[in-house]
């Protein structure tokens, strides 16, 4: 080895030795510091999983228990009842839970229901307002939502709105809800004059969806809305 190369290796490892005696002299003169840094992040972690295990999890066991009671109204078509189950019999309606446990999964799914419940009892204002405040981790309640929101704004003479969510809706592309979201957006298509994409939606399902319901009777709207393009 060359004197330049043992040179060189010795003035690395005396670097390498300088950053090491800075650094031990950093912690020692810092000791406290660190060690008050450490044990903040154990209790931050310890603290996270504490109220996640002692708070979170049966706060949200305690809500999903008490939607059950909502849930079976709502099944039963007692959509008032669903929303605002009479306090004397210890039980929560869909708005009680809103209110008291909003921040839960339970809860969140209560806006959900809470929307289809107005939506049912023709208070379309309500119905959007409740199905928006819903965030839904579930893909087919997302689309689900999404098709109610569409019903209320077109109770409410908002076509272009409902047009909106329908198409948001039929974006789900599940055989069970998007046929009958692409009729829909056909039925207005039709409503609006633009035959054309009254075809595209009838066709769509014809093409994409043939097993569905609407598949069946899916040729007679279609020949329909041609019917009315080409006149």
């Amino acid at each position: 080895m060359s004197n330049t190369n043992t040179t060189n290796a010795e003035d690395n490892l005396a670097q390498v030795e300088s950053a090491l005696t800075k650094t031990e002299h950093f912690i020692e003169n810092n000791q406290k510091l660190i060690i008050g840094i450490v044990l903040g992040l154990l209790v931050l972690v310890g603290g996270y999983w504490g109220i996640k295990k002692l708070i979170i999890q049966p706060r949200n066991l305690t809500a999903q228990t008490k939607l059950f009671e909502a849930q079976r109204y709502f099944e039963q078509d007692s959509f008032k009842l669903a929303l605002n189950i009479d306090k004397d019999v210890n039980a929560y309606g869909f708005l009680d839970l809103i209110e008291e446990y909003g921040s839960t999964k339970a809860g969140n799914l209560a806006q959900c229901y809470a929307g289809l419940s107005y939506l049912k009892l023709g208070e379309y204002e309500n119905a959007i307002k409740h199905l928006k405040a819903f965030s839904a981790d579930d893909e087919f309640l997302k689309y689900i939502a999404k098709g109610a929101m569409g019903d209320a704004y077109y109770e409410l003479g908002q076509k272009d709105k409902a047009l909106d969510a329908y198409k948001d809706a039929a974006e789900g592309n599940n055989e069970l809800t998007a046929p009958s979201y692409l009729m829909k957006i056909g039925y207005l298509q039709e409503e609006n004059g633009k035959f054309d994409k009254a075809v595209e939606a009838y066709t769509t399902i014809k093409e994409k969806y043939k097993n569905s319901m609407e598949a069946r009777s899916i040729d007679k709207y279609i020949t329909r809305a041609e019917l009315k393009l080409n006149k």
